[in-house]
C-alpha cells in the first residue's frame, strides 16, 4: 500500500501516541499520575518559549568613536578583549 507523505507522518504520529498511551495505561495509578504530570510539564515548557523580534537598539552605539577609530581598529581591539 502506498501512502502520501501526510498519511505516513500521521501514521507515525498516531503510532507514537498509541505507544505512549499503552505504556501509561500499564503503569500503576501513582506512577500513571506522575507520568501525566511530567507530560504536562513538558507541554508547558514548549509553550513558554518566547520568540522575540530582533532589536537593533544598539545601532549607532559607537557613533562617538567615528572620528577617532576605524572599523579595522575596532576589530583589533575586539580581538584583544577576547584574548
Amino acid at each position: 500500500m502506498l501512502y502520501t507523505i501526510k498519511e505516513f507522518k500521521d501514521s507515525i504520529r498516531m503510532t507514537s501516541a498509541d505507544s505512549v498511551h499503552r505504556m501509561i495505561e500499564d503503569l500503576p495509578p501513582d506512577l500513571r499520575q506522575e507520568a501525566i504530570h511530567f507530560i504536562e510539564e513538558l507541554a508547558k515548557k514548549k509553550r513558554s518559549v518566547v520568540h522575540r523580534k530582533f532589536s537593533l537598539s544598539w545601532a549607532g552605539g559607537l557613533a562617538h568613536l567615528k572620528g577617532s577609530t576605524t572599523s579595522v581598529g575596532l576589530q583589533h581591539a575586539a580581538r584583544e578583549w577576547r584574548d
